[in-house]
């Protein structure tokens, strides 16, 4: 099985996803993985070419056969979800729970395939990438990273690869759980801000549970050395280590909007190299 490593962060608007591109870019071989199924970006950057697409069927919704219906309004009636107005289902309400099928005597309700999203399997200039897109308004986002996991170790393991960079969802919610179960190594990318510290906290409590080994990058580390300083001191007391501090420089703006990694855009730049002095790490945690 190939080591999963997953970059993730308490909230949105760290770095996360364009330090996951950047390692990507380093490794000698990897798949990439986008788990954040409900908001992706890492397309954004890799520009993948899709091998794939495979229809993700999360769950059931209610079909009436109005040739049946007698207007009865029992289904409305059993329905928790208000998902039922007279005979009419609205599917967007609709929670897949068979209940309206259930009580309909005249048979006329069937739960269906719900198709609730997209997996692909595709190619970048970093290499193989599984990734996703959850319809507007679905739920079960969970399951459908769980895919996304699949597939990407099923590409690595029919590759001869071994090792998995997942770009995981902000937040510590079902996704996140199912982001990083059973992974080898998180990786937290966090800000000097206290919302960053607080929530950089959060997921490091997630990681725990799972008894993940952890390791920390605080991006803009020099916009509020305070905070930084907070950071270091909780990395020290819950031996955390920290892989490195990403000083704040406006070349990583030019390098995304140049829609590129920034070790692609200016590989000699000083973050650049620290980037690769990160990555050598993380392969040497992951070989132990």
């Amino acid at each position: 099985m190939p080591s999963e490593v997953a970059v993730i962060s308490g909230k949105g608007g760290t770095g996360k996803t364009t330090v996951c591109a950047a390692l990507g870019l380093i490794a000698d071989e990897i798949v990439m993985a986008d788990c954040d199924v409900d908001a992706p970006d890492l397309h954004i950057l890799l520009n993948p070419s899709n091998r794939t697409a495979n229809e993700f069927i999360g769950g059931k919704v209610a079909v009436v056969d109005y040739d049946l219906c007698t207007d009865c309004g029992l289904c409305e009636k059993a329905c928790r979800f208000h998902a039922i107005t007279g005979s009419k289902i609205d599917p967007i309400a609709c929670e897949g729970c068979g209940v309206c099928e259930i009580v309909c005597p005249e048979n006329a309700i069937q739960m269906v395939d719900r198709q609730s999203g997209n997996l692909f399997d595709s190619d970048t200039r970093v290499g193989r990438m599984a990734h996703a897109k959850l319809l507007p308004g679905e739920g079960n986002s969970g399951k459908l990273v769980t895919e996304v996991r699949k597939l990407a170790s099923k590409i690595a393991t029919d590759n001869g690869i071994s090792t998995v960079l997942i770009d995981g969802s902000p937040g510590i919610g079902c996704p996140v759980i199912a982001t990083v179960t059973g992974i080898k190594l998180g990786i937290i990318v966090t800000e000097p801000t206290l919302s960053g510290i607080h929530d950089m906290e959060r997921v490091n409590e997630l990681l725990a549970k799972f008894k993940i080994k952890a390791t920390v990058i605080i991006n803009k580390f020099d916009l509020n050395m305070e905070n930084t300083e907070a950071i270091e001191r909780y990395c020290k007391a819950n031996d955390i280590e920290i892989l490195g501090k990403i000083k704040f420089d406006h070349i990583m703006t030019d390098s995304m909007v140049a829609a590129t990694t920034l070790p692609e855009f200016a590989p000699d730049h000083e973050i650049s190299l620290l980037l690769r002095s990160m990555w050598n790490r993380v392969s040497e945690i992951l070989a132990v």
